[in-house]
């Protein structure tokens, strides 16, 4: 009798086995994705999955029940009333690459889909644990086909300081930090291809209370101030070379930052920034260079502070005296004695789109430089037709002179 109750057991798992792997096998074409259940793994159709576990008639039997995802415990309930299946997870974290190498952690995301054919819907809310009341609120709505998902999510008119509660609520900042200013956005998922694309609107947004003012009388640790007047060859190259809407925008550059999240989902691009250089200033005074969620939002509240406090000619003397240049060097001041021999109030053009095009990537410039005698010339070209307030005859002597320079590589500097 034992061996028999054990044959039908083995025989029942078996037959559920094969019916849900006949059930949700993928069909041609279609996108899959591999399942392990005990010992066993087997292949079955994403979309396919999708409808099933949003059918009226399947998704009552998921209430109540929980699952470990690669974004954390997702807890599921069904709302008969709406016929809703509601997930929660708590935490939530997911993989942005634009915001870092560390994930971005909700404390609390619930989410709502009904499904309708192959036309999805529902509602978001994220939370964080300690302020029940700094919710973000959203809707989405998503698009089943054989190959993906498209997926189109848009979070309501939100203060900018909800949204810093609940993307970095233990920000040291938080607690000093005034902000002002409302954030909306809207976002388009593609899956499994995972690309995205989102438009941000932001609304007078304004910090006060991180004390940026004091960095008005701020003395660089990098050797003597350069001193340069803003309309100097290096200042001039180092806008065109790092921040070219800087004497427009107020501490970060939406325009720029869309771009490079749609430059860096593309294969074989080489990553493209997207700091102005506040933010670059910012990084550099304050907040360090971990690439992380966390450093990049505080980085943009001194930012946006220090554009009302300081003032762009303040923040430009600032970046220019602090700035890496390689070797151990930072400021303009050491980095044009160092490789030129003089001031960098006195720089030639060339000189000065040299050492502008080394902010990109200072010591992998220099190591090029001392390798093959010279750096990018794309670049190089790209800065000195983009610097600005020269006469048409001063850039194309520019572009000359670039062309022809050929600069001697520095020596390795001893400290």
């Amino acid at each position: 009798m034992l061996y028999g109750l054990m044959a039908l057991v083995i025989t029942a798992c078996v037959a559920i086995f094969l019916i849900v792997k006949l059930a949700l096998a993928p069909a041609a074409g279609e996108w899959s994705t591999s399942v392990k259940a005990g010992p066993l793994n087997f292949e079955i159709g994403v979309p396919t999955a999708v409808r099933v576990a949003t059918s009226t008639w399947f998704a009552p039997h998921l209430d109540g029940r929980s699952f470990d995802t690669r974004f954390g415990t997702v807890r599921f309930a069904w709302k008969p009333a709406g016929e809703l299946l509601e997930m929660q997870c708590a935490p939530c974290s997911a993989d942005v690459p634009a915001l870092g190498t560390q994930p971005i952690r909700v404390d609390r995301l619930i989410a709502t889909v009904k499904r309708d054919g192959n036309t999805l819907a529902g509602t978001f809310e994220a939370t964080p644990q300690s302020n029940d009341a700094s919710q973000l609120h959203g809707h989405w709505d998503g698009r089943l086909t054989p190959k993906n998902i498209h997926l189109d999510a848009s979070v309501q008119d939100a203060p900018i300081a909800r949204w810093y509660a609940v993307l970095v609520p233990a920000l040291p900042e938080l607690q000093r930090a005034r902000i002002g200013g409302t954030l909306a956005l809207r976002g388009q998922l593609v899956l499994p291809e995972a690309t995205f694309a989102v438009q941000p609107a932001i609304s007078q947004f304004t910090v006060e209370g991180l004390g940026t003012e004091a960095m008005l009388g701020a003395r660089t640790s990098c050797g003597p101030s350069a001193k340069l007047a803003n309309d100097s060859w290096l200042a001039r190259a180092v806008i065109a070379a790092e921040d070219q809407r800087f004497f427009t925008h107020g501490g970060y550059d939406l325009t720029e930052i869309l771009a490079s999240i749609d430059n860096n989902q593309k294969p074989g691009q080489t990553r493209r920034g997207g700091s102005t250089l506040t933010q670059q200033l910012a990084k550099l005074l304050v907040t360090g260079s971990d690439r992380t969620a966390e450093r990049k939002l505080r980085e943009l509240l001194y930012a946006v502070e220090m554009e009302q406090t300081l003032g762009k000619a303040r923040i430009l003397q600032l970046y220019l005296d602090n700035a890496p240049w390689g070797g151990n060097l930072c400021g303009a001041e050491a980095a044009a004695r160092r490789y030129f021999k003089r001031s960098a109030r006195t720089l030639e053009p060339a000189q000065a789109v040299w050492l502008a095009a080394m902010l990109h990537k200072p010591q992998a410039v220099l190591e090029q430089w001392r390798r093959d005698g010279q750096v990018d010339p794309d670049r190089i070209k790209w800065i000195a037709e983009g610097i600005r307030g020269i006469s048409r005859n001063q850039r194309e002597a520019l572009l000359k002179s670039v062309a022809a320079a050929k600069f001697r590589a520095p020596e390795a500097a001893t400290q």
